[in-house]
């Protein structure tokens, strides 16, 4: 079982942990992540080991402020200045080249780092208490759906002996709910990697010019980008509205995730989907943890609007349906 704490004492409890090259799990206003220092081999390769991650899937490091990104890089865009001033702290990571002294294990052994400052403040004071870039991936098993509350991460750690005494640091329900937006500034024009809950257009407005937002489908320089990932053990579909129905037809029990206004009839079950893309975002993991959680068969979700504000929900959708 983890250990979950809260209150300052927590935060000084994992901020040791992590000086002395452990592990801890730590609230962020996007997802809880499973954080250990950028500089420790040895807490890196805890990292890869509790989730079982493949080893070309980098980690985004987490840093206080632009002061503490920039030692961690060979170069610093202009662009990256703009986009700190804008955005950070907050749900945006930016891919920059990395310094020489990096380890190869924080980044996969690419060229490049991911980099964001959180905004939550439990991860904050633990970033200053322990003075150094902390890297972390989501603290659950790799592939799988991300927490963002601290039962999912006792939920899929409950089976793993090496996570006994895993710190998990509660910070309440993680009010973004989506991982961060990521985009790569290491080229002639900035790519998208990653959709969150910054728009293409803010960063448009903020670097003047054009963005190739194009989503990778392979593993690249940011976390996220495989095909299938975020997926639940129950097979999942998309359906449009109009083919409801049809899907609904068999007499074994769907589970299905859509609007409050949807008539869905037993033997199914109907899980509402709020309906703004903020309200959503927040209750989208929650909500496909849950109905993994039923004797469904199948899961369906109704497709959401196409509006560009839902972009990062159908990102998450598709690849957890592939």
């Amino acid at each position: 079982m983890v250990d979950i704490q809260g209150g300052s004492s927590a935060a000084d409890n994992a901020a040791a942990r992590l000086r002395g090259g452990g592990v801890a799990v730590l609230p962020t206003e996007t997802v809880y992540g499973l954080f250990g220092r950028t500089d420790d081999a040895g807490a890196l390769e805890q990292i890869y080991a509790l989730k079982d991650r493949p080893r070309d899937n980098p980690l985004i490091a987490h840093v206080l402020d632009v002061q503490m990104a920039r030692s961690l890089t060979s170069t610093w865009p202009s662009a990256a200045d703009a986009m700190c001033r804008r955005f950070w702290p907050g749900p945006l990571t930016i891919v920059v080249p990395r310094a020489p002294e990096v380890l190869d294990r924080a980044v996969a052994g690419l060229s490049t780092i991911a980099i964001r400052s959180p905004h939550h403040p439990v991860v904050r004071r633990v970033l200053e208490a322990v003075g150094h870039p902390l890297s972390a991936p989501s603290a659950n098993r790799s592939g799988m759906v991300s927490p963002t509350c601290v039962e999912h991460v006792a939920c899929d750690f409950a089976g793993v002996p090496e996570a006994a005494d895993l710190l998990v640091l509660d910070g309440g329900p993680c009010q973004t709910g989506l991982e961060s937006t990521v985009i790569d500034l290491t080229g002639d024009l900035p790519r998208l990697l990653r959709a969150g809950s910054i728009s293409t257009e803010a960063i448009e407005e903020v670097l003047l010019g054009g963005v190739r937002d194009d989503l990778p489908t392979t593993q690249g320089a940011s976390p996220g980008t495989r095909r299938r990932h975020y997926a639940t053990t129950t097979p999942l579909r998309l359906v449009d509205c109009d083919d409801l129905e049809d899907a609904l037809s068999g007499e074994r029990p769907i589970c299905v995730i859509g609007p409050s206004w949807l008539a869905v009839a037993p033997p199914h079950r109907h899980l509402i989907m709020p309906d703004t893309h903020q309200a959503a975002a927040r209750s989208l993991f929650g909500l496909l943890r849950e109905a993994d959680a039923t004797d469904a068969t199948q899961i369906i979700v109704v497709r959401p609007p196409l509006d560009s504000e839902w972009r990062a929900i159908h990102d998450r959708l598709e690849r957890a349906a592939c």
